[in-house]
């Protein structure tokens, strides 16, 4: 989770992220007893998901990058990672659909907790891990 926060995520890595977390969780809490058959069986991700009470790995991920957006959106303009977050590429554009930036990835981040506006002008983007907005 080093670095998540620059992480740029498409559905497909999204998907794989929580695959992949299912894949532990099923591990660590191991296969589940049949009361009826009483054969030993995988648990569902219903069933992980009330034995694990945390949030799932795609939401730390998106709540961890944009606190880091607003920390930098607070930090200025005349700062480097402020340039690297809102910069426009120059050069040739590649053919075909273009890439989506990390700026992009922070809006569609909050049109998914409900926030219309201009995110660069948010003083109070401190969202934590805990799951409250997301």
């Amino acid at each position: 989770m080093y670095g998540c926060e620059t992480w740029l995520l498409t559905l497909r890595e999204e998907r794989r992220h929580r695959v992949f977390e299912n894949r532990v969780l099923r591990r660590v809490f191991g296969p589940k007893r049949d009361k009826v058959t009483g054969e030993w069986r995988k648990l569902h991700n219903e069933e992980l998901n009330d034995l694990y009470c945390s949030p799932n790995i795609v939401r730390v991920i998106k709540s961890r990058r944009m606190r880091w957006a607003g920390h930098v959106a607070r930090v200025g303009e005349r700062r480097g990672a402020y340039r690297v977050l809102v910069g426009k590429p120059e050069g040739k554009i590649p053919l075909g659909r273009s890439r989506c930036r990390l700026e992009d990835n922070i809006k569609m981040d909050l049109q998914e907790v409900g926030w219309g506006g201009v995110w660069t002008g948010l003083s109070w983007l401190r969202i934590g891990t805990d799951g409250g907005h997301l």
